[in-house]
């Protein structure tokens, strides 16, 4: 497998196994969020809450989402977005699209910072994807 953390981030790619090891080799934070059992968006802003350590005051939306992944205070440089379980989601497709449309959009906005977000959706298979 290609070790995305050695590319410039590109949409919505696979996970890679080793993921922790490969991003400290490439001084890449990374961070995960669940979404098994997601099937709305209060449950998918819930996810993101409990998995990127947010706080209460986050306010459970596309535009307070898309701000926290754009503040570089909030997320450093080089920074890796792991979604676990994203097979799930997909099920629900209104709600993933809308979900890969902010997370594309601030994936650009990091891009136009000098910042680098990758996107990494885990899969079971290990072949690599772009969605």
């Amino acid at each position: 497998m290609i070790n995305v953390f050695a590319a410039e981030p590109e949409g919505l790619q696979q996970a890679p196994h080793e993921i922790r090891m490969l991003a400290a080799g490439h001084q890449v934070s990374v961070r995960e969020v669940s979404l098994a059992g997601v099937r709305d968006k209060d449950g998918l802003m819930l996810a993101f809450l409990s998995g990127l350590g947010l706080t209460q005051t986050f306010g459970r939306n596309w535009d307070a989402l898309y701000d926290v992944l754009t503040d570089p205070e909030q997320v450093s440089g080089r920074f890796a977005l792991v979604l676990r379980d994203y097979d799930s989601l997909r099920r629900h497709r209104h709600l993933c699209a809308e979900l890969e449309g902010v997370l594309l959009d601030a994936q650009q906005a990091a891009r136009e910072q000098g910042r680098r977000l990758w996107l990494l959706a885990e899969e079971p298979d290990s072949d690599t994807r772009h969605w």
